[in-house]
């Protein structure tokens, strides 16, 4: 395999990922507060070819000197866009939009190795029953949303109105007059490269982030105390995924032409060794 060869599949595969990618954002268009991803590349390292040593024969040259030769390229990062997405009005009390950017809901997830905190922007809220006249709220896959103190939330009794304000305080009028009021957990994500996707429109911290050496206060600041007058919310709507179709479109139709250019490269480079080894 020759030189053209090498470098051409290793941008193949770096392609076949970035494909997926933006696969993944047109599937999730229609996603209550999704994020789109974006990705970037850049340049594998590449091997230098000296063709005059003494740097004192090139005086003059403008141009640098000897031969650099790449090696592909790969994909850099997959990066996470915290921008707004679009307001749509539903008439359920438990539907709710982040109106701010970067601010994502607490939520508490079982997973094999205990319970998780993660995030999520999709304000699609739900009760489930836990026991006799108790409600827990939860996501869409039954997760419970916690409050400000990462404690779950619990409405016991029968519930008949709910209101959440724009600073995120749940207002639950009972039957019989009363009410209840919980703080709902929300953080403001300051550096969103360090989330990992958990699925299901979910967020969570990296399985090594012990080894970045940042601590968890850098990425995400908790919403608490004084600080809850910087939450943005609004009830009875829904925030729509910030992807472009238009944008993804576009994406996908440059990535396909570099990946049949590469395809290309390795079918060229191919039929000169065939002519190589054909001469006699």
């Amino acid at each position: 395999m020759n030189r053209t060869m090498v470098t051409a599949t290793n941008t193949l595969a770096q392609l076949q990922k970035q494909m997926d990618i933006i696969s993944n954002n047109i599937a999730n268009i229609d996603t209550n507060g999704y994020k789109r991803r974006d990705a970037t590349f850049t340049e594998l390292m590449y091997q230098q070819f000296n063709n005059q040593r003494n740097a004192q024969d090139e005086v003059g040259r403008l141009t640098p000197n000897g031969v650099r030769q790449g090696t592909g390229a790969k994909l850099a990062q997959a990066q996470l866009v915290m921008t707004q997405g679009s307001i749509k009005g539903t008439d359920r009390a438990l539907d709710t939009a982040f109106v701010k950017e970067g601010q994502m809901y607490k939520v508490l997830v079982q997973t094999d190795a205990g319970n998780e905190m993660q995030y999520t922007r999709n304000g699609a809220l739900y009760l489930s029953p836990i026991g006799e006249n108790e409600l827990a709220l939860v996501n869409a896959d039954g997760h419970s949303i916690v409050d400000e103190n990462n404690n779950p939330i619990y409405i016991n009794g029968d519930a008949k109105d709910f209101t959440i304000d724009s600073s995120g305080q749940l207002t639950v009028l009972m039957n019989d007059g009363a009410t209840q009021i919980f703080n709902l957990g929300v953080v403001q994500v300051d550096k969103p490269q360090f989330l990992v996707a958990k699925g299901n429109n979910l967020f969570g911290l990296p399985p090594n982030f012990d080894e970045l050496n940042v601590g968890l206060d850098e990425i995400l600041t908790d919403l608490a105390g004084p600080l809850r007058t910087e939450i943005g919310i609004q009830q009875r709507a829904l925030e729509s995924s910030n992807v472009d179709m238009a944008k993804e479109m576009t994406d996908l139709m440059n990535a396909q032409r570099a990946y049949q250019f590469q395809s290309r490269s390795v079918s060229i480079a191919d039929q000169m060794m065939g002519l190589v080894n054909g001469i006699r």
